[in-house]
């Protein structure tokens, strides 16, 4: 079960569907027409509690439909009031990772990668990184895309419907150039990273082969019903392709980022040992009673003293540097100030 939503005379409707299997196929039904405003739906009877109306799940009983409140939760969820939203919403995690996932074995995740399309791959690609290269595309763990699974077509473009809004209009045309792999049309080396230094009116034709070919590919739209004209769930696209400009030249970005990822040498410090009192004193040269009286004041005097004595340009050693600096910062830490 999935909440929908459709452009109806210039006003967005939600809807409650579902996929099931027929045959071979993953199709989709209408359950339930939540029309404008699914909030209506939602009961409070008091401080941060909530319950979905009765006659939802009455009407969802009559059709058949095997529903948990689990479900329910997540189909009205965006509609609830936001600051119990924010309250509850720290239970409602700790739910679904108890819930957790059910592991996947290593055929099972071969099986998937064979399934899913590439036209998916690149869309969760983007979405996930905001690469317009999509070289790491074959690296992409299962993870990303097992929710592509027993699923109908039409509620995973839904799906990505909702992912696509964290989009900024300045991505919008970036993305639809990226998704329908318009960049393996050209030679040119930059055709991957500045897709604005291309000759416009050739990507336009480019784009629209492909994107008719996706309209007319049956293995993609298996189980949704055959269309004369185009896709509705690929009118979006259009518009994002034409209504909108190429974003900035990320060349520089992506060399960046990618040199980054390529020389990164941090590691997670080694724990340092705590000093005692014994070994600061044979480090520090002085008694034990003596340096457990120091000041504060007193001892960074001797600590500079000795750190001008041991310093590796000074004629001393890294290792004695390090060990007096280590004994220094555990004095200090429990010095009185």
């Amino acid at each position: 079960m999935y909440l929908a939503q459709r452009r109806i005379m210039g006003q967005t409707h939600y809807f409650i569907r579902e996929s099931y299997k027929d045959r071979d196929c993953w199709r989709s039904r209408e359950l339930i027409r939540l029309g404008p405003n699914p909030a209506r739906y939602i009961v409070y009877p008091g401080g941060n509690a909530f319950y979905i109306d009765e006659v939802v799940e009455e009407r969802l009983a009559s059709l058949g439909a095997r529903v948990t409140m689990n479900d329910m939760e997540d189909v009205f969820w965006p509609f609830i009031e936001p600051e119990i939203r924010r309250i509850t919403s720290s239970f409602r995690e700790k739910e679904k990772a108890r819930r957790g996932k059910t592991k996947l074995t290593p055929e099972r995740e071969a099986q998937m990668c064979r399934q899913v399309c590439e036209f998916d791959k690149r869309r969760i690609h983007y979405l996930r990184s905001g690469r317009m290269d999509q070289a790491g595309i074959g690296r992409m763990p299962v993870q990303l895309y097992r929710w592509l699974f027993e699923k109908s077509r039409d509620e995973i473009e839904q799906r990505f419907m909702s992912m696509e809004r964290c989009l900024g209009p300045r991505e919008l045309k970036n993305y639809a150039f990226v998704i329908f792999d318009l960049q393996r049309f050209f030679t040119e080396s930059w055709a991957k990273k500045m897709p604005q230094g291309l000759n416009q009116e050739t990507v336009d034709e480019y784009f629209i082969g492909e994107i008719c070919c996706l309209n007319n590919d049956s293995v993609f739209w298996l189980g949704e019903k055959a269309r004369d004209a185009l896709h509705e769930y690929l009118i979006r696209y259009v518009i994002m392709f034409f209504d909108n400009s190429f974003g900035p030249d990320s060349f520089l970005r992506d060399y960046v980022r990618e040199f980054m990822d390529t020389h990164r040498a941090w590691r997670f410090p080694q724990k340092v040992r705590a000093v005692s009192l014994s070994e600061a004193s044979s480090i520090f040269g002085v008694k034990k009673d003596i340096l457990a009286a120091m000041s504060k004041r007193s001892l960074v005097r001797l600590f500079r003293r000795l750190a001008q004595k041991l310093h590796p340009d000074k004629g001393g050693t890294h290792e004695e540097f390090i060990r007096l600096t280590e004994a220094y910062r555990e004095l200090l830490r429990t010095r009185n100030p």
